[in-house]
């Protein structure tokens, strides 16, 4: 069979939080009022019930609402600090942002990037203390769990019998019913009135005539999309090598990766069988630490990983990749009966100072083997342990030390 491994996939993280050394800053609202973070500074908008307290983006431009706290240039700390508690105390709004240092600690700053003094942070704390304390836990939640989505990566994968496609119903409505301006009084005693009405009401009709076509055109085009797809993933995939490549690609895509992953395939010549080679991402890109916050504390601690878990963290992840990524290939090109899929990350050569790819792994798979994998308890499956069920190529220790391999022949 022949491989020539010419269609690469770019899959794009889904959610990637990154906690670099200028620190990660994230907008502050109420309950149910989203996160964004970056180091730049907000991405958001919300406010505080019950404290006047506001929060905005500073992508917006347009300013917030409510009173602004009005200070002299030359205001001292403490003056800067008794306008703002007059502020709150009265209802005003506060642009304001914050960055998680790497320590954990919190830094406040003005929407104008300026930092505040710590007699302001104190207001600020006494004003919004709960409601800043419950979207810091809700953010180190959301750190934790990009760490644990890096070990559970394949308690996603679908089972091999879950083929076919779901066609989706066009999302966007239908513009509003066309409604003619009513007609009173002056339009029945004047002509004039009564003929500039009409007029304006045919150039309504007009251009809701226009609007509802170009929806329709919209919406043809996605059902004849969604029926396209619908029919090359029940008949397509069976023997038609461009039709199992695109779904296989889209399919792939729409996983929502931790990490970006770079992925090469290609069909043997029978379309029996695949070989996917994968670009892995490196252990420098694993989190180093575990968060927390204290009970009495507007911070975050961190917990530093040892060496140890952190290489058990990666070994979990690159194993999870192939997995997931062999889960996608029975599940949706029902003719493939073989997957050799092989995963490797860059190094650097020590001997030459060059980067060179490293293989961590190579394995093959039928789908026979596939299918005694108990799908409806992945959270109770190992990837590691899984691999090793098949046939595999790895030189690794317990603790997910890798030495280098020469992957299958694709012969």
């Amino acid at each position: 069979m022949a491989f020539r491994f010419q269609r690469r996939i770019r899959l794009a993280p889904g959610v990637r939080l990154n906690l670099g050394k200028r620190g990660l800053g994230l907008s502050v609202g109420p309950r149910g009022a989203s996160l964004s973070m970056g180091p730049s500074g907000v991405h958001g908008h919300a406010g505080l019930p019950g404290t006047g307290l506001a929060y905005r983006s500073k992508l917006t431009g347009n300013g917030g609402a409510g009173r602004q706290a009005e200070v002299g240039a030359g205001a001292t700390p403490s003056s800067k600090a008794a306008a703002l508690e007059t502020l709150l105390a009265e209802g005003g709004s506060l642009p304001v942002h914050l960055k998680v240092g790497q320590g954990g600690q919190i830094s406040y700053f003005h929407d104008d990037g300026s930092p505040m003094y710590s007699a302001e942070a104190r207001v600020l704390r006494r004003h919004a203390e709960e409601s800043l304390r419950d979207q810091l836990r809700a953010h180190c939640e959301r750190l934790n769990a990009d760490l644990d989505r890096l070990r559970r990566l394949h308690e996603e994968t679908p089972p091999p019998e879950s083929g076919g496609y779901v066609t989706l119903d066009f999302a966007e409505p239908p513009p509003p019913p066309f409604q003619p301006q009513p007609s009173d009084w002056r339009h029945a005693l004047w002509s004039p009135a009564r003929r500039r009405l009409d007029e304006e009401n045919r150039q309504r009709r007009t251009e809701f005539d226009e609007r509802y076509r170009a929806w329709e055109w919209r919406k043809a085009e996605h059902d004849a999309a969604e029926f396209s797809r619908h029919l090359r993933e029940s008949e397509g995939v069976w023997d038609d090598p461009e039709a199992m490549e695109l779904t296989l690609r889209e399919r792939l895509e729409e996983i929502e990766w931790p990490r970006e992953t770079l992925i090469d395939f290609d069909l043997g010549s029978d379309v029996r069988t695949i070989a996917v080679d994968i670009d892995l991402p490196c252990e420098e890109e694993m989190p180093d630490r575990y968060w927390g916050m204290p009970p009495k504390q507007l911070r975050l601690t961190p917990r530093k990983l040892s060496a140890t878990r952190q290489r058990e963290l990666y070994r979990d992840h690159v194993h999870g990749i192939a997995f997931r990524v062999l889960g996608a290939v029975f599940a949706r090109l029902p003719a493939v009966v073989e997957a050799r899929v092989s995963g490797y990350r860059q190094v650097t050569d020590p001997a030459t100072g060059s980067q060179r790819d490293q293989y961590l792994y190579s394995v093959k798979v039928t789908r026979e083997q596939w299918g005694r994998i108990h799908f409806d308890r992945l959270d109770e499956v190992d990837p590691v342990a899984a691999m090793e069920t098949f046939t595999l190529r790895r030189d690794m220790t317990k603790t997910g030390i890798f030495r280098d391999i020469e992957p299958l022949k694709l012969v």
